[in-house]
């Protein structure tokens, strides 16, 4: 119970990224968190508004997105969530934005194309776009797991919809989202200027060992 307090505290603190970022409008939005060592995961409530957000709007669910513990219902999101934390075992955080520039791609279903080196970074190639699938099931974190089976991004652009992004923990998964809209804006950009070229291959595999084994503190 004391590890699920802290995660509850941690994910409710984390929305705060959101807001600051400018990745979500009014309740839109949500992040989760797997327990370690648990079936469980922890999740926003739905329909509670940022500046209203406490712990208590944190509720914790099984990973199929049924309530466990809590009094407010589950994110509609929850059984997607469920549903990668299930088939992705190293995943243990969700975000999930309607950031604008990201989801406008995501309107055009059209991948971003890895033509930035902070792209080759994080994200080791394009950003994918996932088939159109409904709210409130499984069929998102379906499209979402198939989608990202063949890339090495862990952010996806649902279409028609938004921002899925991954992460090793909630902070990880709030980084990605942060990032997905940094190179959706700048790309977007890009191309208003002129036509962009996608990074080789190579390059792009270069970039991504490097930034993924040497850069930062190890």
């Amino acid at each position: 119970m004391g590890d699920i307090d802290v995660i509850r505290r941690e994910v409710c603190a984390l929305h705060a990224e959101l807001v600051a970022n400018g990745l979500v409008a009014w309740t839109s939005g949500n992040i989760s968190a797997r327990v370690p060592d648990t079936e469980l995961m922890a999740i926003k409530a739905s329909g509670v508004t940022y500046d209203r957000l406490t712990p208590e709007a944190i509720v914790v669910c099984d990973l199929y997105g049924e309530l466990v513990e809590g009094e407010l219902a589950p994110s509609s999101d929850a059984a997607t969530h469920g549903y990668v934390y299930r088939h992705r075992p190293d995943t243990g955080g969700v975000v999930h934005t309607h950031s604008p520039y990201a989801t406008a791609w995501a309107a055009r279903a059209e991948p971003i194309p890895c033509v930035l080196t902070a792209m080759a970074d994080e994200f080791g190639g394009d950003i994918p776009v996932a088939p159109f699938a409904l709210i409130g099931g499984e069929d998102i974190g379906r499209e979402i797991v198939d989608t990202l089976e063949a890339s090495r991004s862990t952010a996806v652009l649902m279409r028609n919809h938004g921002v899925f992004a991954l992460g090793e923990g909630p902070r990880d998964a709030v980084k990605t989202a942060v990032m997905c809209e940094d190179v959706a804006r700048t790309v977007h950009l890009a191309r208003l200027l002129g036509p962009v070229e996608r990074l080789a291959q190579e390059s792009i595999d270069s970039l991504h060992e490097r930034y993924q084994t040497v850069y930062g503190q190890r």
